[in-house]
């Protein structure tokens, strides 16, 4: 066996080796303490890239469920005026319907006027209450509005407003009609019977709105969990497997520092021969 004392050619093969052990060793320990098997674009950068449109994707669903969750509160809000409303022209149509008997007396008459008004100022000031972040689908203000439905904000949902106001399309009465004579209050009957056909209508379109933003909604939640998925599986380790070949790496280590211990100390038995 020849060996040379200007170069050590077992140590600088067991070094070799050693560092080679040390560097994959760094990249066990990083896969398990993040957990993923690409964890940034020197791992593998086709992956990472693709993992990363996917997490744009999936952050950008946040907003567009922020906005559908707001169209929905929006929604709630007018339905439960609207169904307000059309409580208070049941209500009104009732004292319409009294106040066209002929045989009542002038007080019962006046009463059954002064019911009919407070009912007739309570749809005024609950449609003009029926905001919510600022918007109202009730008084006329806003003729739609829209919550987006795709991440690249290419596509949306429109929900049309319904306009309650008094003496509109959908609530004929007029905001100043009463039931002080039996010809007002017979001509009330009908015109409030008109405005809750009208006003029920209106509640179930935007029923129907409401419940086509709960279901695009549940589809943008498990577009989510789907893509959040498909990441995993992209770059999410096994950390099962990973933990073994920490292990075995770390004993391939702790070997290749006692080669580098024996290749180093042939030098000093080289010197034993000159004693």
């Amino acid at each position: 066996m020849s060996f040379s004392v200007n170069t050590n050619g077992g140590a600088l093969i067991a070094l070799e080796n050693l560092n080679q052990t040390s560097q994959q060793l760094q990249q066990a320990q990083n896969i398990i303490s993040t957990g993923e098997s690409v964890s940034s674009a020197k791992d593998n950068g086709a992956v990472w890239a693709i993992a990363q449109g996917e997490r744009s994707t999936v952050s950008a669903l946040d907003a567009v469920k922020s906005s559908l969750q707001t169209g929905q509160s929006i929604i709630d809000v007018a339905n439960s005026a609207g169904t307000t409303v059309s409580n208070l022209l049941t209500q009104m149509e009732q004292k319409a319907l009294a106040a066209s008997d002929t045989s009542l007396d002038t007080a019962s008459r006046d009463s059954l006027n002064n019911d009919f008004i407070a009912l007739r100022n309570q749809v005024t000031s609950t449609v003009s209450n029926a905001s919510f972040n600022g918007v109202n689908l009730l008084n006329g203000s806003v003729t739609q509005i829209s919550s987006l439905a795709n991440a690249q904000g290419t596509s949306s949902i429109t929900t049309q407003g319904q306009n309650l106001s008094l003496g509109g399309s959908i609530v004929t009465l007029s905001a100043t009609a009463s039931i002080s004579t039996v010809t007002t209050a017979s001509a009330a009957i009908a015109v409030v019977e008109t405005s809750l056909t009208n006003v029920d209508n209106a509640l179930a379109t935007l029923g129907t709105s409401s419940n086509a933003l709960d279901t695009h909604l549940n589809f943008v939640s498990n577009l989510q969990d789907t893509l959040t998925t498909g990441i995993g599986n992209l770059v999410n380790a096994d950390l099962a497997k990973e933990s073994a070949t920490l292990q075995a790496l770390q004993t391939k280590q702790q070997l290749g520092i006692q080669a580098l211990s024996i290749a180093n100390s042939a030098s000093s038995a080289l010197l034993g021969l000159f004693r």
